[in-house]
């Protein structure tokens, strides 16, 4: 197996993870840019979401592997977009929550939905995200911010994904996957219940 693209994925999660230092020199659209992707990386809850959309979509087959990625992004700039429009979403909090507990489960059961039942379940949650993304914007550039959450998030789904799929096809890497999956859904719980 090539593992080229899971150690190209570490290192562009690593690289992403040490860019705080850009935060340093607000008012520039490059700071705008930083904090948007710092900011997925900066809550569990996000990071735990987003990681987790990877590993799901890794257990799917054909057009879902990239759909659900894709969608969930899609989906969390729209939410950002109602933000910007002023149209507040219920329990923003909880609905992250809830992302994480159900990807969790997914992982842990390894389940495979099929893509008319997990895209729309992958998009109604990106919204939340997409939504609390928008609400600590502060005063950074909508655009730049934007552009930086969406790419956080897309290595972050990269990043599960490669695990995923770095993670032996035996036995053993099904019940790690599951084991993984159980962490992330007790994490969820966790968080709902906070």
């Amino acid at each position: 197996m090539n593992t080229h693209p899971v150690r190209s994925a570490l290192a562009a999660l690593a690289l992403a993870t040490a860019s705080g230092a850009a935060l340093a020199h607000p008012g520039h659209e490059s700071a705008s840019f930083f904090s948007g992707f710092a900011h997925p990386l900066g809550g569990l809850d996000h990071l735990l979401a987003m990681l987790a959309v990877g590993l799901v979509a890794a257990r799917q087959s054909g057009r879902a592997r990239w759909m659900l990625p894709a969608g969930f992004v899609l989906a969390m700039l729209a939410g950002a977009g109602l933000g910007v429009l002023g149209l507040a979403l219920p329990a923003v909090e909880a609905g992250i929550a809830a992302s994480v507990l159900v990807f969790g489960l997914l992982i842990a059961l390894a389940a495979r939905l099929p893509l008319m039942a997990s895209l729309p379940l992958v998009a109604v949650f990106a919204l939340f995200h997409g939504h609390a993304h928008h609400a600590e914007m502060g005063g950074a550039s909508l655009a730049t911010y934007a552009v930086g959450f969406a790419l956080a998030t897309a290595l972050l789904h990269g990043a599960g994904y490669a695990l995923a799929r770095w993670t032996p096809q035996t036995r053993v890497g099904e019940r790690i996957r599951r084991v993984a999956g159980g962490a992330i859904a007790g994490t969820g719980a966790v968080l709902l219940g906070a």
